[in-house]
C-alpha cells in the first residue's frame, strides 16, 4: 500500500507549456479592429479615473479657455502613454495582448521611443483624414497602415507552436 500511494504522489508532473512566436505575416484589418476596439474600452476606464484628480484640484473647465486647453492636452499625453508605454515596454497593448497581436519594428527588434512617437502621431494624422490610414491596411499588399509606414513598425499575428511537454521534478 505504501508503494502504491509512494508512487501516485511522487511521480512526476506533466505540465503542457504553449511556446508563442511572432510570425512574419501582418495582422489584417478585422483583427486589428478588435483589438483597437478592446483598447478604446480600457483607455475609456483609464481617461475616467486620470480625469477625476484633474477636475477636483481645477473644477469646472468649461468656463476657462486655459483650463480647458490644459485639460485636453493632459488627456492627451495619458492616452501617449498608455499607448507608447505599451509599445515600448513589450510591443502590446493589452487589445493587441488579447487578440494575439504584438507591435514589432519592420526589423523584427522591439520599437523605440522615438517610433511610438512617430506611430502615434501619424495615428492621429490617420484618424484626422477620416480613419483614411487606418483604411489603407484594406488595400496594402503588405497590410500595412499609415501610421505602421511612417514609423518604420508592424503589427503581426503571434503564432503558438505545438505544446511542448516539460517534466517537473517532485517537491
Amino acid at each position: 500500500m505504501h508503494k502504491q500511494i509512494r508512487e501516485t504522489y511522487m511521480k512526476p508532473q506533466v505540465n503542457q507549456t504553449t511556446s508563442v512566436t511572432s510570425s512574419s505575416q501582418s495582422a489584417g484589418f478585422w483583427r486589428r479592429l478588435g483589438a483597437n476596439f478592446y483598447d478604446l474600452l480600457l483607455l475609456a476606464a483609464v481617461i475616467l479615473f486620470a480625469a477625476i484628480p484633474f477636475v477636483v484640484i481645477a473644477g469646472d473647465t468649461s468656463k476657462n479657455f486655459f483650463l480647458r486647453l490644459v485639460f485636453q492636452l493632459y488627456l492627451v499625453a495619458v492616452i501617449f502613454f498608455y499607448y507608447t508605454g505599451f509599445w515600448v515596454r513589450g510591443g502590446q497593448t493589452l487589445g493587441l495582448l488579447t487578440w494575439k497581436l504584438q507591435l514589432i519594428a519592420t526589423d523584427g527588434g522591439r520599437i523605440t521611443w522615438t517610433q511610438a512617437t512617430k506611430r502615434f502621431g501619424a495615428a492621429l494624422l490617420s484618424l484626422a483624414c477620416g480613419g483614411a490610414g487606418f483604411l489603407w491596411i484594406l488595400v496594402d499588399r503588405e497590410k500595412l497602415a499609415w501610421h505602421d509606414r511612417l514609423s518604420g513598425t508592424r503589427i503581426v499575428r503571434l503564432v503558438s507552436l505545438s505544446p511542448a511537454a516539460t517534466v517537473d521534478s517532485p517537491e
